[in-house]
């Protein structure tokens, strides 16, 4: 503030008020000096008066050719239709409150909504200034994306101030990506700007297995100031329509929603009809069509589990990757098959030489958070001809052959390290174990350490793929060529995430929005597909805070 009382040439005591006046040869006598501050607002008053603002309620936020412009600076539009600046106000401005309204009325609607309590509190005529509504409304269309849905708040008579001041501004820490703590099920939650509302819309993956469907939305509550001058929170769980409910910080990015009105959650038929309901959005079948006993086991298990909340939630903020050059392809979120336990969403990753996807929606055996899968990008497999694919022991051969190679590898390095530095150098990039040659049906090594994939120049852009016999796919449409294929590890437990082991499998890249796991243990195969919904301030701002939500995200549910 006092850097803008400097540009200004004003201060917060009288004094300072004193001192200007007399630096710009103010005439009157040392009475003037101690006149009261009404008297100077009153000076002030007049002097906008005699510039033609009006107290600023006739002030345009631009000055272009359909502009209203002030009395006194009609006269000065040049041939072109501008307004001569250097020829409206003062003829030699000496600091910001010698400038035009209008001026001063563009200059602070390219501040950010967040400096402009400060300018405020520099004086009165900028306090005066900052009541003018365009100054709001580019704020609001330009921070949070409101265009036309501000000529309906202002129809209903809310003010651009009061909807940035009392709507946008207090819940701007809630926008963007979220999972909800629901036990090992997580979740995945993005509140926007949605219209005149704020909206937290939970994502639902396809009903299973249709994983190349898009996402299925489901408000979980919004705010808005449709029906008074302040912010209302409503509960959107249930099928009774919105009702009361709270939002409450927790501390930095975490939140908590709480509704008042549970009841509103509740059915006629009691919880039989609450589970029937919840089947179909959530499976989109009766139960009655679930053949597989232990998969209505899970199904019955998550209703009870996730409907005891009532959608009393706490939420962890969460961010999409930042996307690199070297990256295989583009990193994002992607819906994926998971045998009995349906439908599963992951974030995939890129961290140098690895590919990593991490659950935001889990199951009682591999809990939200936990790292899914993890890709050695310097491990390329290729393929042997698809009569070859159609064995189990020949996928197995070349999977495990890397695996067993890797161990190897590991145990020569530990050696190395205690032997000699260089030595051990040389373990890390490969050494002398690098690989003779690429042939159908064999295993891809590197020959020296890489910041990226693999590719080696005698690797077919596209290769026909088949699954082989014997492994289980939920989806049996599935691409029939792939581009790329890595040895990779997934996660495997046993239920409340008990002996967590990871299994050797195949990674197989069929394009940019799809990829394949083959899980050798399992015998099962899973096919993601890339969600494809825009997501706003979502993504993190460097990859350190990705790599420490991704930790914090493991600890949650380990």
């Amino acid at each position: 503030m006092a850097v803008c009382a400097r540009l200004c040439g004003v201060g917060q005591s009288r004094r300072c008020r004193r001192r200007q006046r007399h630096n710009q040869d103010v005439q009157g006598s040392d009475s003037d000096l101690d006149m009261d501050e009404e008297e100077e607002e009153r000076i002030v008053g007049h002097k906008q008066a005699d510039n033609g603002c009006g107290g600023l309620e006739g002030c345009s936020a631009t000055a272009g050719p359909s502009d209203a412009l002030p009395e006194y600076a009609s006269a000065n539009v040049n041939t072109h239709g501008w307004v001569d600046r250097a020829n409206t106000g003062p003829p030699n401005p000496q600091s910001l409150l010698d400038l035009p309204p209008e001026l001063l009325v563009e200059i602070f609607s390219l501040l950010p909504g967040t400096a402009l309590p400060n300018v405020a509190l520099v004086c009165k005529k900028f306090r005066q200034i900052l009541n003018t509504e365009t100054i709001w409304r580019r704020r609001c269309m330009e921070e949070f994306g409101m265009k036309e849905d501000l000529r309906k708040m202002e129809a209903g008579g809310v003010s651009n101030r009061d909807l940035y001041v009392k709507l946008l501004h207090p819940y701007r820490h809630i926008l963007g990506l979220w999972q909800p703590d629901i036990g090992p099920y997580g979740g995945l939650l993005n509140v926007v700007v949605d219209g005149i509302f704020i909206i937290g819309w939970m994502y639902l993956p396809p009903h299973d297995p249709r994983v190349e469907d898009p996402m299925r939305r489901r408000p979980l509550f919004r705010i808005h100031m449709w029906e008074s001058k302040k912010a209302s929170v409503e509960c959107m769980y249930g099928h009774k329509g919105p009702h009361k409910g709270d939002i409450q910080t927790v501390k930095k990015d975490e939140f908590s929603t709480k509704c008042n009105q549970t009841d509103h959650h509740r059915m006629p038929g009691g919880r039989q009809e609450e589970f029937r309901t919840w089947l179909e959005e959530e499976w989109g079948r009766t139960l009655e069509d679930i053949f597989h006993e232990h998969m209505q086991e899970l199904i019955l298990m998550k209703f009870i589990y996730t409907s005891q909340y009532d959608n009393c939630l706490t939420y962890r903020r969460i961010y999409l990757p930042p996307q690199l050059p070297s990256d295989l392809l583009q990193p994002g979120l992607f819906k994926g098959t998971y045998g009995s336990h349906g439908l599963e969403i992951v974030m995939l990753s890129f961290h140098g030489n690895a590919a990593r996807a991490t659950k935001l929606t889990g199951d009682p055996n591999v809990p939200a958070g936990q790292l899914t899968l993890d890709i050695d990008l310097t491990r390329p497999v290729v393929l042997p001809d698809l009569e070859r694919q159609r064995s189990i022991e020949e996928l197995s051969r070349l999977v495990l052959g890397v695996h067993e190679e890797m161990q190897r590898e590991a145990e020569q390095k530990a050696k190395e390290i205690s032997t000699s530095p260089q030595e051990a150098a040389e373990g890390a990039c490969g050494g002398a174990t690098a690989a003779e040659g690429v042939k159908a049906g064999s295993v891809v090594n590197s020959e020296d350490c890489q910041s990226g994939p693999n590719n080696s120049p005698n690797t077919p852009d596209v290769q026909p793929f088949i699954l082989p016999l014997g492994v289980m796919a939920r989806n049996e449409v599935y691409p029939r060529t792939s581009k790329k294929c890595f040895y990779g590890t997934g996660l495997i437990a046993g239920h409340g995430f008990t002996s967590p082991e990871r299994t050797p499998g195949l990674f197989v890249l069929f394009d940019e929005d799809r990829f394949g796991f083959i899980w050798l243990h399992l015998k099962s195969f899973s096919l993601y597909s890339r969600l494809t919904d825009h997501l706003a301030h979502a993504h993190a701002p460097n990859m350190e805070r990705f790599e420490a939500m991704l930790r914090n995200m493991q600890s949650w549910t380990s």
